[in-house]
């Protein structure tokens, strides 16, 4: 998949220019077009017993965000801003995911818990579920600048595994070596899955190491979590399946034990 249109989610929180800053370098090294969308909770003005919306609040984070997209956007062939210009969750979601809809790949951030709520904690999860789309989430934490160079994948031989592991290539093309952790068992099997990813990463020139992740499935998505940090990993690609469960719907880790435990950025497709 080539990677020519891109979406990015944009709000008044401090993260915003992390997510701003990889979406822009994507779309210069694909010479994609970007749309930034500013979507983030608000409440109408009350004028009495009229509510008045947009609030002026929200008038002026709109206004902000504009001008911070359009400088880091500069020199871009094709980069679009719009608002969504509605305030509450349900809305928000909605019109974010049909948005999404339309792109090649969505970059939205990670919920900060200690942060100020500015847009639902669930719409990282809602885009990875309802979007139909590859979904990039960006930590709340950390520099990324250079992400893609030394990813790891998490592979199992299911469907969304092989969704994310194609949908990843335009992201890893130009990475130094991958790192295929196979979630399967038993392990002959798993061994064999894992070998047969790393010849179909060699067919697009990317060289890969191979490992089986052996865990119960309770405590599969920490040794996932914990191999990112042992291994030096700087993006996790990771497919999600039926009730948003990683990787199988038999594994009591679910999406938000990712999303919300990540530290690098991480691609997941349903």
């Amino acid at each position: 998949m080539a990677l020519k249109d891109l979406l990015v989610h944009l709000d008044p929180g401090e993260r915003t220019g992390a997510r701003l800053e990889i979406a822009v370098g994507l779309a210069r090294k694909h010479d994609a077009r970007l749309v930034g969308i500013f979507a983030q909770r608000a409440l109408p003005e009350q004028v009495g017993v009229v509510a008045v919306w947009p609030s002026p609040e929200y008038v002026a984070a709109a206004a902000a965000s504009k001008e911070a997209f359009e400088a880091a956007t500069s020199g871009l062939r094709d980069a679009e801003w719009r608002d969504i210009n509605r305030g509450s969750d349900s809305e928000l979601i909605r019109l974010v995911t049909e948005a999404a809809r339309y792109a090649d790949l969505v970059v939205v951030g990670q919920h900060d818990e200690t942060a100020g709520i500015l847009v639902a904690p669930e719409l990282a999860e809602e885009l990875v579920i309802h979007s139909g789309r590859p979904v990039l989430v960006v930590p709340y934490a950390g520099d990324f600048k250079h992400m893609g160079r030394h990813p790891l994948i998490a592979w199992d031989q299911s469907r969304e595994s092989a969704h994310a592991l194609n949908d990843a290539l335009p992201l890893i093309a130009d990475c130094t070596e991958a790192i295929v952790v196979s979630l399967d068992s038993p392990y002959e099997e798993a061994e064999k899955s894992c070998a047969e990813v790393a010849r179909h990463l060699a067919c697009h020139g990317i060289t890969a190491k191979t490992e089986v992740l052996l865990a119960d499935d309770e405590h599969m998505m920490d040794f996932v979590l914990n191999r990112i940090t042992d291994l030096d990993a700087d993006m996790l690609v990771i497919g999600a399946h039926r009730h948003a469960g990683f990787p199988r719907p038999s594994h009591s880790a679910d999406s938000r034990t990712i999303l919300r435990q990540m530290v690098v950025p991480t691609l997941v497709v349903r």
